[in-house]
């Protein structure tokens, strides 16, 4: 989201284009024959000094309580809505809906978000202003089928990079998951999309202490392998199986369902958190990984 604020008070001599005001210092800073200026001449109209807190920490509460760019799409739109923005469906024709003076926006897939307003005096053909900005992260995603033989007792998660994530930043650190998951309605049918946000230490990916040597001071570490968050503990592999595969068990929501392809734990916590009784409501999800800790300036 890129958000508007308004210029600092502009000299008077940058207001007025018709005649040359501005005040004898100004020639006396040109250097060279090319023009160039003096900043340091220029002190008197740089912007005032700002209270930093007040523009800095509302972004900081922003990004600790969207952590995930379905989140951060959410809180957009619900602040457009309080300002007076219409949603707009994107399967639907606008051409009767859309009014001189109106303000709207639409969403896609709850991941990108295009707000507009219409001039009260703008006619078919006139020329519109266009601000775009990135509203998601670097950042790693949980894959698609993320579960992973367990090992040496350790229950892992399979994670992806995201716009070149997953390096050294994020490890040893306390990892939350988050994201969007669909839910199917068992009376109507229907298929809703909700947020989930598991903000408490679920996940982490630990390093070796320095004085291992060799092996905890590898540069090129295998994202694959060697980069893997846990999420819990689980000695089934050492008891039991040799080949340290996952052992068989009856799959959360049965045999087909969605839940089934996922770690159960993770299928777990994320019904618990939603109140979901029945695993096989959920359709599908797309979760990314965040930092638990706070954002910090």
């Amino acid at each position: 989201m890129t958000r508007y604020r308004q210029s600092p008070q502009l000299p008077t001599w940058l207001q007025d284009t018709r005649a040359d005001t501005r005040p004898a210092e100004y020639a006396a800073s040109k250097v060279g024959s090319q023009g160039l200026e003096d900043p340091n001449s220029l002190s008197e109209q740089r912007p005032t000094k700002m209270d930093v807190e007040s523009y800095t920490q509302p972004f900081l509460h922003f990004i600790t309580q969207n952590p995930t760019v379905f989140h951060a799409v959410d809180a957009i739109a619900h602040r457009l809505r309080s300002n007076g923005f219409i949603a707009l469906s994107p399967r639907e024709a606008w051409a009767d809906k859309i009014k001189e003076g109106g303000k709207y926006f639409v969403e896609r897939n709850g991941s990108s978000i295009i707000a507009f307003a219409v001039g009260s005096h703008y006619k078919p053909g006139n020329g519109a202003a266009v601000i775009a900005s990135h509203v998601d992260a670097l950042t790693t995603k949980v894959k698609p089928i993320p579960t992973k033989p367990t090992r040496a007792g350790y229950v892992q998660l399979g994670i992806a990079p995201y716009a070149g994530a997953l390096n050294k930043t994020w490890w040893d650190r306390d990892l939350g998951i988050g994201g969007k998951v669909l839910v199917k309605d068992g009376k109507t049918g229907k298929i809703e999309s909700k947020l989930v946000k598991l903000d408490w230490p679920i996940a982490r990916i630990p390093t070796l202490a320095p004085h291992f040597g060799a092996p905890a001071s590898d540069p090129n570490p295998n994202p694959e392998t060697q980069m893997v968050p846990i999420i819990g503990l689980d000695n089934s592999d050492l008891a039991g199986s040799t080949t340290g595969e996952i052992p068989a068990t009856s799959p959360l929501g049965g045999v087909g369902a969605f839940t089934s392809t996922q770690p159960e734990r993770l299928v777990k916590a994320i019904a618990g958190q939603m109140n979901i009784s029945d695993y096989s409501s959920i359709i599908n999800w797309e979760l990314e990984v965040f930092d638990t800790q706070p954002a910090q300036l």
